[in-house]
């Protein structure tokens, strides 16, 4: 799982899995790009990053006609990415009943048109490197349903989709591409879902992970996996990471 000599752009790296991944990864000797809208937290990111040459590039991927030039500038100075794990990403807990059409609109836009934008930018010319590999992080949600979570999980089921297709798509290409479908890990959204259920009902979803609650490098192990050799003969796949959640 040695990385040494490659350029990956972790997105959503100011927190949560998208830190640990960019933090788990450098450890590996990977050069690390680190993107994500708070270029403060971006730099506390840097900070914990082994070795050198990595580099803070904010940006806000809901400004999606902005990412393809916004990709070619990055990779101008930084060369050519080996590798890209798609961490950003919002979430949505809600009864369909109050679910509105623009929050419909922003989740969706975020979480999977800037996904194919992004994989649209990176096959550009000098933008990739031969052999790469794209990670999305997926969730749980997007393979079993659950209370007040269908619009998120409609969003993450469809980044597995988009996954399948684009695999076979850019296989000649040798650009590999699959999902890492994530349980609840303790991480920022974790803490909302303890604000927002009761007592009880947290402790039932703790319960539904037979294994617990995981934590944010349990995904980023998963994501670092498919990025490396160890990886080179997956794609298309979507690789579960949820503490047997989904085993139930």
């Amino acid at each position: 799982m040695d990385l040494a000599g490659t350029t990956v752009l972790v997105t959503g790296a100011s927190s949560g899995i998208g830190r640990d991944t960019a933090i788990l990864l450098s450890s590996l000797n990977a050069r690390i790009v680190l993107t994500g809208r708070n270029r403060d937290r971006l730099r506390e990111t840097l900070a914990r990053l082994d070795g050198q040459g990595h580099r803070v590039e904010p940006f806000d991927f809901s400004r999606l006609e902005e990412i393809a030039d916004w990709l070619r500038s990055l990779t101008a100075g930084a060369g050519p990415l080996n590798g890209l794990v798609h961490c950003a990403g919002v979430e949505l807990i809600s009864p369909i009943r109050f679910v509105r059409q623009q929050d419909v609109e922003e989740l969706v836009r975020i979480n999977l048109l800037s996904s194919i934008m992004l994989v649209r930018a990176f096959t550009q010319k000098a933008c990739h490197a031969t052999p790469s590999s794209i990670v999305f992080l997926s969730s749980i949600m997007g393979t079993n349903g659950a209370p007040s979570m269908s619009v998120y999980g409609a969003s993450k089921a469809a980044l597995i989709g988009l996954a399948k297709s684009l695999a076979v798509e850019l296989a000649p290409r040798r650009i590999r591409v699959n999902c890492v479908a994530a349980g609840c890990v303790q991480t920022e959204m974790l803490a909302r879902f303890r604000d927002l259920f009761s007592v009880e009902q947290f402790q039932a979803l703790e319960r539904a992970h037979p294994l617990g609650f995981g934590t944010a490098r349990d995904v980023a192990h998963a994501a670092a996996f498919l990025l490396a050799d160890t990886g080179r003969w997956i794609t298309g796949s979507t690789l579960t990471v949820d503490g047997g959640y989904s085993a139930q």
